[in-house]
Order: C-alpha cells, then structure tokens, then sequence
C-alpha cells in the first residue's frame, strides 16, 4: 500500500467537541484535513456538553473520512495504517472514532495505532517544517488542559507540572462568562484585550516557590470576579488586558523556569490557547537567543486530525499498533 514510496497513514479525532480526519505522508506533510467544529451547538451552554458532543460527531466521522481521502486524492487501498485519538477526553466522544478506526483497521487489514491526545498536540510543529529533536519542554495550554512535560522521544513524556484546579483555556471561559462577552472565551478576551487603553496590571502576580512548576488559575477568575463588583466603572476592554496578562505571563514564567532548570533549550507550546498572539509576543520577548520555541501555525493549534496522523506515523515506524480491543481512557496515563 502507500503511493510511490510514501506511507501514508490517516488520522482521525474526536476527543471533545471537534470531529476531524487527515491524511498524513511520512508524518511530516499533510495532504488533507477536514474538521467539524460544534462551537455553535455548545455556545448557549458557555461549554461542552457531553451528549450533544457525541451525537454530532457521530454524525460528522463519516462524511469528514470521505473528505479527507478525497482531498488527499486518496483512496483506502492506499493507506499503510490508521491512528486515533483514544485518551485522554470525553469518554463518549473518543468512542466515534475509535469505532470507525477499528472497522478500517480490520477491513483493510492494516495497523491500528491509538495515540495520546495531548502528545499529538506537542507533534503539531513538526507538521510544518520544525526537526523533531529530542529533549524539549513541552507545555499544553488548552480549554482542559494545562500541563508542562520533559519529552525525551515518542511516548516518552515525564509530567513536570500541572494545574492545581482549572485550566487557562477554561479560566478564559469562565471569565468571559462572567463579563458576558460569549464562548470560546479564549478569543473574545483577546480580541477585547487589544482594545485596552491603560494596559495596567489589575491583578496579583501568582509567585511561586522555587523549583514549583504548577499552575493554578481560580485566584485570578476570583480577583477578576471581586474586582469587578467592587469597581463597576472600569472599563472592560482594561479588565480583559490585565487579565489575559496575568493568565498568561504565568505560562511563560514556569515553561522558561522549568527550560533553564533543566539544560533543555527547545520549547514546544501546543493545545488551544498556543493560537493566542500576545502568548506567542510574551514568549518571543522572553526567551533568550540560544533558546527555541517552536509554536504551530493557528489552525494547528486547535483540535485536529493531521497532528494524530503525524504522531501515528511515528508509532507505525516503530513496530507499534494496537489491536481491536483498544479502548478509551478519560484520563492520560501519566
């Protein structure tokens, strides 16, 4: 199988509200990627339900599956293996596409490769031209997860820290729906932000202990909380400013703490909120000249199907697959 040398390998996602496929070519280039985004079936709810989530991704895998091949001028005969997001994530929506994975695993007899969601999102950068080395910090940044990791090879991520309570993207959700600007919050705070006029900090510094690499963003959705019922007249854009600035000089403050501590100079940020342009300013503003950090291209940031393709590539190599009794996992291993 595969076309003219190449392995090809389709990715398929649906861990929480986006449905996605992909076509991938020896993990680095992508020849196709459809995705369904259900931001307007959840908007009324300020987040993701559950139900309406697995209904609309089932569907959507079909159609999207079609699409992907297609695009990639792709058939399934020319497939080497299919990969899948199998955890962590909504337990009712990985099942869509595992599901529809495992029927092509066996109906073409090829490799059925399941794959961590959040190692997906750190592969994103090598999708566009960024050599994969190894070791580097990766941090995550996401509407459910915020996390720093030591990533020495393929499978091999050690948790250096994590949030103690909510994530950033899920503070930005909840921030915004307190100051009624809409769902995703991400967006519509930074988008609100860049109007600001004082651009002045409004909000504690979070300080941590030495060595403390942990995350932890229900101070800050409080203060905010507090700060406007005690001070009614100040302007939303200014609010906005001082706390996406607190929100996310955070993230830059413990992923370059952990980078020096460490010795390991390359810096991947992945998920959702690596989309943000002031985070991706701070870090350029930050970091030092022997350092890297590497950061996908937006549309690569949010849930997708072609970073599950790239990083099955890698397992594909390898000599790992799965076998039809793969199951989903609502939780990571680590």
């Amino acid at each position: 199988m595969g076309r003219d040398g190449v392995i090809l390998g389709l990715g398929l996602e649906s861990s929480c509200d986006e449905t996605a496929a992909a076509v991938a070519a020896d993990g680095r280039t992508i020849l196709s990627s459809a995705v369904s985004s259900q931001i307007d079936l959840h908007r009324e709810y300020c987040g993701v339900v559950p139900e309406i989530a697995s209904r609309a991704h089932l569907e959507a895998v079909n159609y999207l599956i079609d699409a992907a091949l297609k695009q990639a001028e792709a058939g399934f005969g020319d497939l080497d293996y299919v990969s899948v997001t199998n955890r962590p994530g909504l337990v009712g929506s990985l099942l869509i596409t595992v599901q529809s994975a495992k029927a092509i695993s066996y109906a073409l007899g090829i490799p059925l490769i399941g794959v961590s969601h959040l190692e997906a999102h750190l592969y994103a950068p090598f999708l566009e031209g960024a050599e994969r080395e190894f070791p580097f910090i990766g941090l995550l940044v996401s509407g459910g997860n915020t996390a720093l990791y030591e990533v020495r090879g393929t499978g091999d991520m050690k948790v250096i820290g994590r949030t103690t309570d909510d994530a950033v993207g899920e503070a930005f959700d909840k921030a915004a729906k307190f100051l009624d600007l809409g769902y995703p919050g991400g967006p519509a705070i930074e988008r609100l932000a860049e109007r600001a006029e004082k651009r002045e900090a409004l909000f504690p510094k979070i300080l941590p202990g030495p060595g403390d690499f942990r995350f932890s963003y229900s101070g800050i959705k409080t203060a905010l909380i507090n700060y406007v019922r005690k001070n009614p007249g100040t302007p939303l854009p200014d609010i906005a400013w001082s706390f996406q600035e607190r929100a996310l000089e955070l993230l830059v403050r413990r992923t370059l703490a952990a980078s020096r501590e460490r010795g390991i100079k390359r810096i991947v940020v992945a998920g959702g909120v690596a989309a943000n342009g002031r985070l991706r300013e701070m870090f350029g503003q930050s970091r030092r000249e022997d350092e890297t950090v590497l950061l996908p291209s937006a549309g690569l940031c949010t849930d997708n199907a072609a970073m599950v393709a790239g990083l099955g590539y890698r397992y594909y190599v390898s000599g790992k697959s799965d076998g039809l009794g793969l199951d989903v996992m609502a939780k990571e291993f680590a």
